[in-house]
């Protein structure tokens, strides 16, 4: 069987973080409806990490340098342990269609930093953020249901965090193929499993099945699949190709609370959609005159 080309792994990657990340939203609502935020997010991500470490081990795969793994334990403590943590917190009050919503300011991040670094943004770039953002604002047109502002600021916190993250992973040595996630999502747990320490979170006396499936999807799909296809599209591609999952998302947040949740398909959804996949082939566009 002929090998697939670089391009294709990349487009299937991109693939995965747009429909599994974008599902994990109502998952992670689900999760902390059972277990306490931060502490869902810490056994989600040591259970992954420290999966990845076993098997990555077993096979023989060489344990990265001190530099490496110092730099895979920052970027797993801003992405995860800040970001990820954030916007667990953030879903206690903020409906996981509408966090969707407001992380897709991250790619504006990104470019921006990105910018602040020397990397000039295209003009295809600048498009396709404005068109991302003009499609949010006609998806916002149907939120009903309003933010409280200590989640409005952690999800924007966590956007912004993510969007630093990624483009400092871009410019910092890093550890070779998978080793980067698994280190990256091992110690992004333990930070978590700390704060969740310090904030006083218990693990609840019984927990309904809901929230332990829950925890296995965003565990298997969430860290292990689409965090590594993330990861592979951060080093063979620019940061608003990879940033790009955050105007996707919303749009598959809102389609699955349609179907599983009986909220309406309405106008402003359907626009926002079009938009928002529009401003993502723009931004391809932009990666490809690289």
């Amino acid at each position: 069987m002929k090998p697939a080309s670089g391009q294709t792994v990349l487009a299937l990657c991109l693939l995965t973080m747009y429909l599994v990340w974008g599902s994990t939203y109502l998952a992670i609502r689900i999760g902390v409806a059972q277990l306490p935020p931060l502490t869902l997010a810490a056994l989600r991500f040591v259970a992954a990490g420290g999966a990845m470490l076993v098997v990555l081990r077993w096979r023989g795969v060489a344990w990265p340098t001190f530099g490496e793994t110092r730099n895979a334990l920052l970027i797993g403590t801003l992405m995860l342990g800040v970001g990820n943590g954030a916007v667990c917190i953030a879903e206690k009050t903020v409906p996981s269609g509408l966090a969707a919503l407001l992380v897709a300011c991250g790619p504006l991040f990104a470019i921006l930093i990105a910018w602040g670094w020397g990397s000039r943004p295209r003009a295809a770039e600048w498009l396709g953020i404005a068109l991302g953002l003009a499609g949010v604002a006609i998806l916002n047109f149907d939120a009903r249901l309003a933010a409280s502002p200590t989640g409005f600021a952690l999800i924007v916190l966590a956007a912004a965090t993510w969007a630093f993250a990624s483009v400092l992973q871009g410019r910092i040595r890093m550890p070779e193929g998978p080793m980067s996630a698994a280190i990256q999502m091992a110690g992004g747990g333990m930070v978590l499993t700390v704060a969740a320490w310090l904030a006083g979170e218990r693990m609840p006396a019984q927990v309904h099945w809901h929230g332990w499936a829950a925890l296995a999807y965003l565990t298997v799909f969430g860290s292990l699949v689409a965090y590594n296809a993330y990861v592979y599209v951060l080093r063979h591609a620019r940061p608003a190709l990879a940033m790009s999952y955050a105007y996707v998302n919303p749009a598959v947040a809102v389609a699955l609370g349609a179907l599983f949740a009986g909220e309406a398909l309405s106008l402003p959804i359907l626009l926002g959609m079009a938009v928002i996949l529009a401003a993502v082939v723009l931004i391809a566009l932009g990666q490809q005159r690289a």
